[in-house]
């Protein structure tokens, strides 16, 4: 959480230095190379300990998340929230080896063994219709299987990511999520393409619980103001375009997970709405709510969901000015 605070100059962004990125990604290479000796269960396993660890040690990261879940879930006792927090830190860690692994093992002839479909089924359909939506998640389990399935079986699907700040890495990763067919935009470039991807009836996917700073539209996340972005209930309205808030929850331990969506927001819904982009924002919103709370141990409460507040609650006694944490 934060105060709102007078903007200042952006700071200029440090240039990486090419012979430390190559070398993180000759690294991150050989670091692929020995997970592949074991299995994914094995490299889960080590996965949740590397997560403990960085609980016990990221001490910034850890207080936020414990702040975050104080603050959302409200009368629940101080073990609940170290539990939580730390199989939340956990996660964190079990998605990279879910990212290296998934084109490994998973294929359109062996997928059920990795995963299973609930309550899809509409939304693959009005996929396959070609008439363009907006499929959204949240920072839960392993949200990059979605499109990597998406793209397995052909779907006319777009993610849109930022690049990584290392060049090779985010080229090497960007491979190794577009080798099944997932077509990945930058963030950067994304907004001159929209026009053409949704008129020829493509599904343009977002993470849509990020932070949008001052400017953008506060709506209720567990009980408290988010800030949230405009843009997709505004290409939503621009374009009449349905909007599915899906998700992928991890079943135990394992490298296997639920695939749902929970909620799709149809044009009829809001075209008689006072503000049918508040109404939007606000619904998809709780929608990702709602998936969290069937097993908060998989939502990323280290992220920085409440950085700003709105301009009105500035001066609220007792709150911090502002997290510039990591």
């Amino acid at each position: 959480m934060a105060y709102y605070v007078p903007a200042k100059a952006k700071k200029k962004k440090k240039k990486g230095n090419p012979v430390t990125d190559w070398l993180a990604y000759i690294a991150l290479r050989g670091l692929v190379a020995i997970l592949s000796l074991f299995s994914v269960e094995r490299n889960l396993k080590t996965a949740c300990f590397l997560g403990r660890c960085l609980w016990m040690h990221y001490h910034r990261g850890r207080k936020r998340a414990l702040d975050n879940l104080r603050a959302s879930y409200p009368g629940k006792d101080e073990q609940w929230y170290i539990d939580t927090g730390r199989r939340s830190f956990e996660q964190l860690a079990m998605i990279a080896i879910d990212v290296l692994f998934t084109p490994k093992l998973v294929r359109k002839d062996n997928w059920r063994r990795y995963s299973y479909f609930k309550t899809a089924e509409r939304a693959k359909w009005m996929m396959k219709e070609g008439k363009g939506m907006i499929m959204i998640a949240g920072h839960y389990a392993n949200f990059e299987i979605m499109g990597y399935m998406l793209g397995l079986f052909g779907y006319n699907v777009y993610s849109i990511a930022r690049p990584l700040d290392n060049p090779y890495i985010s080229k090497y990763l960007y491979g190794v999520r577009e080798n099944a067919g997932q077509k990945i935009i930058d963030k950067k470039g994304a907004t001159a393409m929209m026009d053409t991807l949704l008129k020829e009836g493509a599904t343009v996917c977002f993470i849509a619980d990020q932070d949008a700073g001052q400017k953008g539209l506060f709506v209720d996340f567990f009980g408290r103001k988010a800030s949230t972005y405009k843009s997709i209930g505004l290409l939503a309205m621009q374009y009449e375009i349905p909007i599915g808030v899906g998700y992928s929850r991890r079943v135990d331990n394992k490298f296997f997970f639920e695939i749902g969506v929970n909620r799709i927001i149809t044009p009829d819904e809001w075209k008689d709405k006072d503000d049918p982009l508040l109404w939007i924002t606000q619904e998809y919103t709780r929608a990702i709510e709602d998936f969290v709370r069937q097993d908060p141990t998989q939502y990323w409460w280290l992220h920085r969901r409440w950085k700003h507040l709105p301009r009105r609650c500035a001066g609220t006694a007792g709150q911090p000015k502002e997290d510039n944490g990591d």
